[in-house]
């Protein structure tokens, strides 16, 4: 029969220490605080002469040095010079262990204290946090340390908030604030308000007239590049997304929208947009408008209606994408007759008219001749002005009674958070009990199945809300829109084409309906 011996351990495989050997731990200390402030110097003095003495005490440790960072925040490792230089000199094998006061005086973020010590684990080094009696090494260590981590970093996102609450405060106030080296348009005044520089407000406004008279946020773009305008930057090269982002921003009609981004991830500072995680403040009137508020509404709704509309979009004059085909749908684009001769003329005609197999009935129109039924159309609305008006508030009654749609909207929410309840507890209670898993498996399946019903009706019903809530201020602007409008038109105006009419449907007998915003269609004859 073989005779076993077993030969002893003779190095520790964590720390790769010679067991028989009776060479001291190299050990490091640990101090930080993050402020500057002179309470906190003592403190900092304070914690950097104890494991200096709390190190030398030790027979069995030989001191390496009291590694330090002052006024840094411990949520992020990525700037603490002293703590990067202490795991790279660790790693290096200049030192065994570290001592250091507590979890949270390392790092306040789970991720980077978990990721650190495996690291130095990986490289034999140790680390013990004093105030919770904590050895690395230990088997129950990484468990205590995922579990002091997750509360440190609670502990950073109260601070974190704490910081973030006057700057919350100072939006409730309506205080507006702008990084006016990058905003077209205005300057800070000595009120500390808004004020207009004339001169780049003169830019927003052609940017804002292209855009009516049909030209897309590229051909702005390079008009603007021709013409030498620069940008919010004082760049020359306009981009796109620029132009959007001006057509976009209500500051240009007098209001401000406050709170847009904020601070989504504490621990890196990394910022997003405020898509209704934290409270929004809005403040109408808060300073001088460059761009009328009807204007820049209805710019809004050409937004909407273009990204609708898609690649199909032309820009090629003021009907784009609003002069519709009776027969196929599609809209009218614009032509152009004997461009090189005294008899250029511009035809409007069903862009789609030879693109399917049965050919458009609808005629072409001339340009003229649309402005000139326009006009009939607004001119017979403004001749019933009154009753127009009546009309219109009485839409507008039937718009805002939200009741039912609010309660259907409450009955879903509560539904989908009851469901959410039934899912969390089952797959709590199959993470801590054996269940039959074909038993489980389909009652999670149902239980997501309805939750994803219920979701996609909840969000029907909001999409509802909205559509309803823009109709109701489109057609208060149009109401205001007619009041403010005592006179008949004569000529031709673009901007009451654009303020006034949703789309015209052109018939196959030359006769268009104009569809205003405040719900009346009327049919005009060639």
């Amino acid at each position: 029969m073989p005779k076993i011996t077993v030969i002893p351990q003779k190095i520790n495989p964590l720390t790769h220490i010679d067991n028989l050997s009776l060479t001291k731990r190299k050990v490091a200390g640990y101090a930080r605080v993050s402020t500057d402030s002179d309470e906190q110097f003592t403190s900092f003095k304070a914690q950097t002469d104890y494991y200096e003495k709390f190190i030398k005490a030790n027979p069995e440790w030989e001191f390496v040095n009291v590694y330090t960072d002052e006024g840094i925040s411990g949520t992020n490792t990525k700037k603490r010079d002293g703590f990067n230089q202490m795991i790279k000199d660790a790693k290096a094998g200049l030192i065994d262990l570290i001592v250091t006061k507590s979890v949270s005086r390392f790092a306040r973020n789970t991720v980077d204290s978990l990721v650190t010590i495996r690291d130095l684990k990986d490289h034999g080094v140790e680390c013990y946090f004093e105030k919770e009696n904590i050895y690395t090494f230990d088997g129950k260590g990484e468990l205590l340390i995922t579990i002091m981590s997750s509360l440190a970093q609670e502990e950073s996102r109260s601070i974190s908030e704490n910081v973030t609450w006057g700057q919350r405060k100072s939006f409730s106030d309506g205080k507006v604030h702008l990084a006016y080296s990058k905003f077209l348009g205005y300057e800070k005044g000595e009120d500390g308000k808004l004020k207009i520089v004339d001169s780049e407000a003169d830019v927003v406004r052609k940017i804002y007239s292209l855009f009516l008279n049909g030209e897309t946020t590229t051909s702005i773009a390079k008009r603007l590049m021709e013409d030498g305008d620069k940008t919010p930057a004082g760049k020359e090269r306009w981009r796109p997304a620029t132009i959007e982002s001006i057509l976009t921003n209500e500051k240009y009609k007098g209001d401000a929208l406050l709170q847009k981004r904020f601070t989504v991830n504490f621990l890196e500072h990394k910022m997003k947009k405020n898509e209704g995680e934290v409270e929004q403040y809005y403040v109408n009137n808060s300073h001088e408008a460059i761009i009328e508020p009807d204007e820049w509404d209805i710019v809004q709704l050409e937004l909407k209606k273009r990204k609708e509309i898609g690649v199909r979009y032309s820009s090629k004059g003021i009907f784009s994408s609003r002069l519709k085909c009776e027969c196929c749908g599609g809209y009218f684009g614009r032509k152009v007759w004997h461009s090189t001769d005294i008899y250029k003329t511009y035809l409007w005609q069903c862009n789609d008219k030879f693109k399917n197999l049965t050919k458009c009935d609808t005629p072409h129109l001339k340009e003229d001749k649309i402005k000139e039924m326009f006009l009939q159309a607004y001119n017979q609305l403004m001749f019933n002005k009154e009753q127009v008006i009546e009309d219109s508030k009485l839409m507008i009654d039937a718009l805002v009674d939200f009741d039912a749609l609010e309660k259907e909207m409450q009955d879903e929410e509560k539904i989908i958070n009851d469901l959410s309840i039934k899912v969390k507890e089952l797959v709590d209670r199959n993470s801590k009990t054996p269940q039959e898993q074909d038993a489980y498996l389909k009652e999670y399946g149902e239980l997501a199945s309805n939750y994803k019903s219920h979701a996609e009706k909840l969000k029907s019903l909001k999409t509802e809300y909205e559509v309803r809530t823009q109709q109701v201020k489109t057609v208060k602007r149009t109401i205001n829109q007619i009041k403010d409008s005592n006179v008949l038109l004569e000529e031709w105006n673009d901007k009451t084409w654009y303020l006034m009419v949703d789309e015209a449907i052109v018939h196959k007998d030359k006769s268009i309906t104009f569809k205003f915003y405040n719900g009346v269609e009327l049919k005009i004859k060639a």
